[in-house]
């Protein structure tokens, strides 16, 4: 299994553009073998401590494999709508892990 955590940075007034990309991306993480475990749009008050910016969301996503994985970020029809996401997102930090 392969986990992604992925924080994503938004331009700002851009978060329908996004929208429209995670309508295309998200379903396409099934076809991949792959489950969004959670997407989380954290409030202000949530942050405790920060040492960077306050990312717009936060996804933690499972993948059977990491060819799962390479091969969902491959993907034809996704890749179509990387407009969009280069549109509305100023940023993404990616991390990579395994369950321990």
């Amino acid at each position: 299994m392969l986990y992604i955590t992925q924080l994503i940075f938004i331009k700002e007034g851009q978060e329908q553009v996004f929208q429209q990309f995670e309508d295309i991306a998200i379903p396409t993480i099934a076809k991949y073998n792959g489950r969004l475990l959670l997407r989380v749009r954290p409030t202000e008050d949530a942050f405790i401590e920060q040492q960077i910016d306050k990312p717009y969301e936060i996804h933690l996503v499972k993948f059977d494999a990491e060819q799962d994985f390479e091969n969902f970020m491959q993907d034809d029809e996704r890749k179509k709508f990387l407009h969009l996401k280069e549109q509305s997102i100023k940023a993404s930090i990616l991390i990579k892990g395994t369950k321990l």
